[in-house]
């Protein structure tokens, strides 16, 4: 068959009846079957929901753990399979092998100029992907009990200076901010028209993990005035979209972006991981604790033996638990897999007991 488009070709006609995902890999690795977890005396799916919405829930989740993600081959917003090569939009991507991460080729231009975006962009025409073919396939390593949480990465903004280099994005704000705004909306669009698909064809889900890096390491790359004039009604039309469709939502946000916190929070978006310790943790719980449900990640040192992991779990439910919508990832030393169960085991223990005691169970 032939497209307008060839990368929309190669998506096109590829067989995902198949595993795309190269062994090892983050997409490969969030496509892989998860062990039941037994022994809870409530339903993990609605009880992470409770935590993220501040629901009381039953015990605090374990952030990651607790659920299952879906990531769709099928969704080309990467290289299928997520290595060196070219997304379906045209973007060349490389992996960066430092942090075993995708990074847009420098240099990449998909289009002329911004200016030209209306002339020259090809979009995805996602009716001639095989959505249903790929959406039986990741169903099967669903785990029922768990929530299961879709992987909707490249967001409004980062999609733009994928296409084009970051420095003539953010001028755009300035030179073109109407036509930058019809951008936005269209990007909107495709992103309400993709999410469609996956809740048609993957079963079921409950909610999204929205990607879209906002800031640097030292603040936000906009101001307030800007992020809210700008960034925010596309973005907020989106994520009212998945709100009516049911789904809760998650942000994916990379750099110090405590600044846009409340507008998060505006918008609709129920939990955020903050990237640490550049956001302070106790700051954002203290201020939006009652608010926005975050995930911290905890690092568990590599000589952390049993008792000093089931310590590190006991003290984070007491440090950030009284709020009912906080839970860790914790770090451990994949060659110890004892760490990981000593943490997990006494975060479900002690905060079950601690939730009881703090709604009168």
């Amino acid at each position: 068959m032939e497209y307008t488009g060839r990368f929309m070709q190669v998506a096109a006609n590829r067989d995902y009846s198949k595993s795309w995902q190269k062994p090892g890999t983050f997409p490969w690795m969030l496509q892989q079957p998860k062990p039941p977890i037994t022994g809870r005396p409530y339903s993990i799916k609605e009880n992470y929901i409770r935590c993220v919405k501040g629901e009381k829930p039953f015990w605090m989740p374990a952030y990651m753990t607790e659920t299952n993600t879906i990531w769709p081959d099928a969704m080309e917003e990467h290289p299928v399979p997520e290595e060196n090569g070219y997304d379906w939009w045209g973007v060349d991507w490389i992996m960066e092998e430092r942090v075993q991460g995708m990074i847009t080729k420098p240099g990449t231009r998909t289009i002329s100029d911004f200016a030209n975006w209306k002339e020259e962009l090809e979009w995805p025409d996602l009716s001639v992907v095989d959505f249903k073919t790929d959406g039986a396939k990741i169903q099967k390593a669903l785990d029922p009990d768990r929530a299961h949480i879709y992987e909707c990465v490249e967001g409004i903004f980062e999609r733009l200076h994928e296409m084009i280099p970051f420095t003539e994005s953010l001028l755009a704000f300035y030179e073109e901010p109407e036509l930058l705004e019809e951008f936005f909306q269209k990007m909107a669009d495709y992103k309400i028209e993709s999410c469609k698909k996956i809740f048609e064809n993957y079963g079921r889900v409950d909610g999204v993990l929205y990607h879209d890096d906002w800031g640097t390491q030292r603040a936000g790359f906009f101001s307030n005035d800007m992020f809210e004039e700008q960034i925010m009604p596309a973005t907020k039309r989106f994520l009212s979209f998945l709100k009516d469709e049911g789904k809760f939502i998650e942000l994916h946000s990379c750099g110090k972006n405590m600044q846009y916190v409340p507008f998060m929070i505006e918008m609709g978006i129920d939990m955020w991981t903050p990237q640490l310790p550049i956001n302070n943790p106790d700051e954002l719980y203290e201020k939006y604790g009652d608010q926005m449900t975050f995930a911290f990640f905890v690092n568990i040192p590599h000589d952390a033996d049993e008792a000093e992991c089931r310590k590190i779990a006991r003290d984070f439910v007491d440090h950030f638990g009284a709020k009912g919508r906080c839970m860790p990832c914790f770090m451990t030393d994949f060659t110890k897999p004892e760490q990981g169960m000593a943490a997990h085991d006494e975060l479900f223990n002690y905060s079950l007991e601690y939730y009881n005691k703090l709604y009168n169970r």
